[in-house]
């Protein structure tokens, strides 16, 4: 991670980029090889695609940002100010409810402060209203979008393609789960060309996030890539929900191959790729990227 100006960051150190490649030899996948991009491995509390996404949108001064109660990106966000000197804000969905869970508990051990905003008024909350209110309260502060995708997102997450050329002799697609679309746009941006990325929706009705890979990439790159697409069958409900059938695949996944699928985000692409390994020709390299 590029570390702020005047900041002596140490987790700078521990970063592990490129991260590794693991490959996963299972019958199910008939003659489709399947390889894992472990990013959940690049740092021990600014893991996966968000330490890709923060990359180069943090800097010295106070950020502020959004999440859910339960939200990857404040942890990581929260971690990232605590590792690099800055300070921190996190503008949770919904009513404060005491204890905190363990996600927000985690983002108030490293230094984040909270402050909460009624559903309704979450909806608005990239609106002048609603961002000079938190002016008003918090002063001036560096803004980052919910999850964290914008343009400088996808430039950090463009960077994966480059890492797998260097570690792979060739692979034909790039999965990743999408919850807001900017790994998406990012990887799709640093493919070469004859390759693709697919992208697995965590969202109920997500349909609507081709329109924002796209939007991501027009602002990242001033152009849309055709070289993506969005599967929006995966869902399993929706964010944060889960079915039996996905619970029992991401069961024995763990059994068979030793690793722990989270079920927000990565057993729901993990479980799209085995279904459409039927549809692909033997000898398809599919890298899938394990985002933490």
């Amino acid at each position: 991670m590029k570390v702020p100006a005047g900041l002596a960051g140490s987790a700078i150190t521990v970063a592990r980029v490129p991260s590794p490649i693991e490959e996963v030899r299972d019958e199910r996948l008939g003659g489709v090889r399947l390889l894992l991009k472990r990013d959940d491995l690049i740092h021990p509390e600014i893991s996966g695609n968000k330490w890709r996404k923060l990359k180069y949108n943090l800097g010295p001064g106070r950020v502020l940002t959004f999440g859910g109660a339960y939200s990857n990106h404040i942890r990581a966000v929260a971690a990232a100010g605590a590792a690099y000197g800055f300070e921190t804000i996190g503008v949770i969905r919904g009513e404060e409810h005491l204890p905190l869970n363990p996600s927000l508990a985690y983002a108030v051990s490293r230094g984040m402060r909270l402050t909460y905003l009624d559903r309704s008024t979450y909806r608005r909350k990239h609106t002048p209203e609603v961002i000079d209110a938190l002016r008003a309260e918090f002063g001036d502060f560096r803004l980052l979008p919910e999850g964290g995708s914008n343009a400088a997102a996808v430039r950090g997450c463009a960077e994966i393609p480059a890492e797998l050329d260097a570690q792979l002799d060739s692979y034909d697609l790039v999965c990743c789960p999408v919850g807001t679309g900017g790994t998406l746009a990012g990887i799709a941006a640093g493919l070469a060309p004859g390759r693709e990325a697919v992208g697995f929706s965590v969202l109920k009705g997500g349909e609507f996030l081709a329109g924002e890979v796209a939007r991501l990439q027009r602002e990242a790159l001033g152009r849309v890539t055709g070289n993506w697409r969005i599967e929006c069958g995966f869902h399993f409900g929706g964010y944060a929900r889960s079915r039996p059938e996905l619970e029992e695949f991401a069961s024995d996944f763990a059994v068979r191959h030793g690793l722990r699928l989270d079920l927000i985000y990565v057993a729901k692409m993990m479980y799209g790729i085995y279904a459409l390994a039927r549809e692909l020709a033997p000898g398809t390299v599919v890298v899938a990227l394990i985002t933490g």
